[in-house]
């Protein structure tokens, strides 16, 4: 099974969900987001937003492919490109970390180890630009899909509580804490180039 994990970019934004292809949740404040969707124009104010933050930051997502299938993507950027996150009784998100806004894979490829590989890379590429953390904001409360990742999955992947909340807790991961994280990175990088696995590399969520 091949698996590799792309940077996001205008050219491949087709190929997430059309769902998300449309959603300004994290992109635009709320009003200006209820707004694009009245005026029917959140696409075109999602990939608006992409395009500046590529141009200003750089990358600011991953697509991840299976046998060159899509199955799931990551979102991420400095809390300054994120309008939403002040609206959260836990921010704000701490100036020296980059903001994971929000992630999916694809039903039948979830609990393969895909969503910790895809914040190993985050955490990888976060780590080359000079920051010392990701944050995100959980919902303690998740019962499907949605914008805010579910706090117990991020627990799962090496988040702590770093503003506790009983809807909204506002969660961290340390880059540069120990080695073993940094090595733990290229270990599943260096399996997840491999492709071709005779064995499961990945660990389970």
């Amino acid at each position: 099974m091949g698996r590799r994990l792309v940077p996001l970019t205008l050219d491949n934004l087709p190929d997430l969900p059309k769902r998300c292809r449309s959603c300004v949740f994290w992109e635009l404040d709320p009003v200006s987001g209820e707004a694009a969707v009245k005026a029917g124009r959140p696409e075109l104010e999602k990939e608006a937003w992409i395009s500046g933050v590529l141009l200003e930051w750089g990358s600011c997502g991953r697509v991840v492919y299976v046998d060159e299938v899509p199955v799931g993507y990551v979102l991420y950027a400095p809390p300054a490109y994120v309008p939403r996150s002040t609206a959260f009784p836990t921010s704000p998100v701490a100036a020296d970390a980059v903001q994971l806004m929000t992630a999916w894979i694809m039903p039948g490829y979830q609990g393969q180890g895909l969503g910790r590989v895809m914040v190993q890379t985050v955490a990888k590429d976060v780590m080359r630009r000079g920051f010392k953390a990701i944050e995100a904001f959980g919902d303690a409360r998740w019962k499907e899909p949605a914008c805010v990742l579910p706090a117990e999955h991020l627990l799962a992947v090496g988040f702590k509580t770093v503003r506790p909340h009983h809807a909204f807790p506002r969660l961290r991961l340390e880059l540069r804490t120990t080695l073993s994280w940094k090595e733990d990175v290229e270990m599943a990088l260096d399996r997840l180039l491999g492709a071709v696995q005779k064995e499961p590399a990945l660990r389970p969520l």
